[in-house]
This record gives structure tokens, sequence and C-alpha cells, in this order.
């Protein structure tokens, strides 16, 4: 199984890559948000190594989250990789886990190749998602971020809804991180 390769790129298009590892090119299948964070020279991709009958194919991501949610997805019948990778060039795992936590069908749908009965089928599957990424994100729990989610919690805010917002806030103040996640939880 190929978990990783690392190397330099030999070609580039939004949707691949080919990577020079040691003298041997792999072409890895790509989200457009993977395309865009990458160079044009050297890369390291964490990889899925998909075998079938008539083919074995490799995908690619920059970071875990986003192969984990390449992995979760791929495991709903009726969902393959070429619609999994379609929805992580879509959003983010972030973007995702929000819609997911909404059960924002209308979200989902906006996904080229899902239509409303996939849609519903993945939102049902993937309950609890949003609550396995942020668990394996790594958020910073500094003495600020502790005293502003006790003081969001205090406002009556669930604690699942607070990480997530704090973990997108970039402040090291108590009182400033309060503001900004209270902005951003009312848009959760």
């Amino acid at each position: 199984m190929i978990v990783g390769l690392s190397g330099s790129i030999v070609h580039k298009e939004p949707s691949l890559v080919h990577i020079d590892v040691g003298g041997v090119v792999y072409e890895v299948f790509i989200s457009l948000h993977t395309f865009s964070a990458i160079g044009n020279d050297e890369t390291k991709l964490f990889t899925r190594h998909i075998v079938r009958e008539d083919a074995q194919l490799l995908f690619g991501f920059l970071d875990m989250a986003e192969k984990k949610m390449f992995e979760r997805l791929i495991k709903i019948s009726g969902v393959g990789p070429k619609v999994a990778t379609a929805i992580c060039s879509t959003y983010t795992p972030n973007q995702f886990a929000t819609l997911v936590n909404n059960k924002d069908i209308n979200g989902v749908k906006k996904v080229p190749g899902i239509g409303p009965k996939s849609a519903g089928r993945i939102l049902v599957e993937l309950s609890g998602f949003d609550a396995e990424l942020m668990s394996s994100e790594q958020v910073p729990k500094t003495k600020a971020f502790n005293e502003a989610s006790e003081a969001l919690q205090a406002l009556g805010f669930k604690k699942d809804k607070i990480s997530k917002a704090l973990s997108s806030c970039s402040s090291e103040d108590t009182s400033l991180l309060v503001k900004e996640a209270l902005k951003l939880l009312q848009t959760i």
C-alpha cells in the first residue's frame, strides 16, 4: 500500500500531478485545493492507493484532514473516488464538516455529480463526521483558548460548536477570541 509520495513534480494539471520519485513517475489524482496549494517543483503528498480489476489509482492530499474526509466519503455506497475528489475540490474539510453538522442538503448538492438522493445519503452516513474531524485537528489549548471556551459555554453555546469556532480564530487574547468566536457562532 502506497501511503505517501515525496518527489519532484514532472507534470501538473488541475486534477492530477505526475511525481518523479527516485526515477519512477507516479500519476496522482488530486483535488483543486491541493492543486492550488502545491508548487511546481518538490512536493510531499499523503496518498490513498485504490486497487481495482482494471486499474491501480493513487489519490493525493496535502493535509491529513482532507485524506480522512476522502476515505470516509468513499466508504459510502454510491460515492466513488471521483465524487469524493469532487467534494474535496468543492469544500475544505472544515467547510464540509459544517455542512454535515447543519444538514445542509443544498450545499452538498452544489458538488458536481451529486443529486438530491446522493446528498441525502451522504448527510445521513456522515452524521458525526464534524466531531471526528475536530478531534483529529491540532487545536492549541492555550489559557486564553480555555477561558474563551468557558465564557462561551456560560453564554449557552455547545462545546462542539465553540471548539469549531475557536479553532478558526487567530487571536491570543481572551476577549478578542470571544469576540471573533461570537461572530463565527452566528454563522455556524
